[in-house]
């Protein structure tokens, strides 16, 4: 059954269980459709943290700016993801570095660290109430997995960052209180908010410094040219710049980027509020394992388990999902035992074939960020960023991410999703193994 405004109906249950981000939001922006015809400096299609944080950044330096969101602000996969913010990106480093190279990769990975940093450097200057906390798990089930781990220390150590402390037995258990896991390697960069929060932290901030956001405003045309014309059902927008930050929503409404994202289908669920998540999480540090499919999960600031999961490659809610996320949260906490849901939600996150970032222009005066495979809740603030840099014409940061080679799914539009479905079946059954 399709999601309506961030709801899924749980096949077999009777009422829709909602956004725990949306019932726990605080702040309130005053925004309103596009009506007539405007003229502006820059205009940005989508109202997520990319979005919002490039109008920030652009009306900070004087530009004027018009955002237009089809829903709501941070409607998308920014208000409805697993508030985890970590370096790095959907592909691995080694990864990273097999399509651009060692120099390049390693200003990736600062770059990546940068958005972390800036995320909690834009917390604290705009006062986002958003529940910011640093500290995260990789979490390893088997074997293999501690290899990973093993693997990841080298690689931040080659990186010159923390590569972090391997956990096991007793020293594992005082962190994550779950027999799931055989070790979890530390990492004191990442850690975890309330995204909803933050992403309307960001549009209120953007708003003050001068930008316009319109709402409930789906673009039905861009026509390109030295001045671009940007159409809606009520009215149109003239800009001299374009950035396209719809990610998974924005379809094939720029017909030359259609194919290098899939969207996915993406579930998290929240608990009631309960006393023994302190003792799960004693210190209320993010988790995600290294399956391929991966459960991940935090506490809450109102002590709830907020527990993800599960996919689905036609964005459409897998049966008895209210049932099998709960029985995934068991698996990994039997304390949860008696636990109840009251909160089920999810959303489309855009992934690149390569899970690596991709960033570009389609012209000189319209950029596009997409593809940040999961990866997006810190490295989206810094892409406002870029573009916003790239814009005034200091690209330099901007064209490291633009060079990473990309290419579209194969199949096209009727077969990609099968194609996909059948190349991810080997990494299902790896994780099964």
């Amino acid at each position: 059954m399709p999601a309506q405004a961030g709801i899924f109906f749980d096949y077999g249950h009777p009422m829709p269980l909602a956004n725990y981000y949306t019932a726990t939001k605080r702040i309130d922006l005053a925004t309103s459709p596009l009506t007539g015809d405007h003229t502006t400096d820059v205009a940005i299609i989508g109202g997520g943290i990319t979005g919002v944080s490039a109008a920030l950044h652009l009306a900070e330096r004087g530009y004027r700016v018009a955002l237009l969101e089809a829903e709501h602000i941070g409607w998308g996969a920014s208000g409805r993801n697993g508030g985890q913010a970590l370096p790095g990106f959907g592909a691995s480093q080694t990864k990273i570095k097999s399509l651009v190279g060692a120099a390049k990769a390693k200003k990736l990975w600062d770059m990546s660290v940068e958005a972390v940093d800036l995320l909690h450097a834009q917390i604290q200057r705009l006062a986002i109430p958003c529940d910011p906390v640093i500290g995260y798990l990789h979490a390893a089930i088997k074997p293999r997995h501690l290899r990973e781990l093993q693997e990841t220390q080298e690689e931040l150590a080659a990186l010159g960052a923390p590569p972090g402390e391997i956990l096991q037995g007793d020293a594992l258990r005082a962190r994550l209180a779950s027999p799931r896991y055989i070790a979890a390697l530390t990492d004191n960069i990442a850690g975890h908010i309330h995204p909803l929060n933050y992403t309307l932290g960001l549009a209120r901030a953007a708003q003050a410094a001068g930008a316009t956001l319109f709402t409930q405003t789906r673009v039905t045309h861009v026509e390109p040219g030295n001045t671009i014309a940007i159409r809606t059902a009520h009215g149109t927008v003239t800009a001299n710049f374009l950035l396209l930050s719809g990610g998974a929503y924005l379809g094939d409404l720029m017909r030359p980027l259609a194919g290098y994202i899939m969207p996915v289908g993406t579930y998290i669920i929240a608990t009631e509020p309960r006393d023994d998540v302190h003792a799960m999480l004693p210190n209320n540090e993010a988790v995600a394992d290294l399956n391929f499919v991966l459960d991940y999960f935090r506490r809450s600031a109102d002590d709830r388990m907020l527990f993800g999961g599960r996919v689905s490659y036609s964005t459409l809610p897998p049966p008895s999902l209210k049932a099998s996320m709960l029985a995934r949260a068991q698996r990994v906490f039997p304390q949860l035992r008696d636990a109840r849901v009251e909160y089920l939600w999810g959303g489309n996150v855009d992934i690149s074939q390569n899970r690596a970032p991709h960033f570009g222009r389609l012209a000189p005066n319209i950029l596009f960020t997409q593809g940040f495979s999961g990866h997006g809740v810190a490295l989206t603030g810094l892409a406002g960023k870029l573009a916003a840099e790239a814009i005034a014409g200091q690209a330099e940061r901007f064209d490291v991410f633009a060079a990473i080679p990309h290419a579209r799914f194969p199949g096209g539009r009727t077969f990609r999703v099968p194609a996909l479905l059948l190349a991810t079946t080997y990494f299902r059954l790896r994780d099964m193994l």
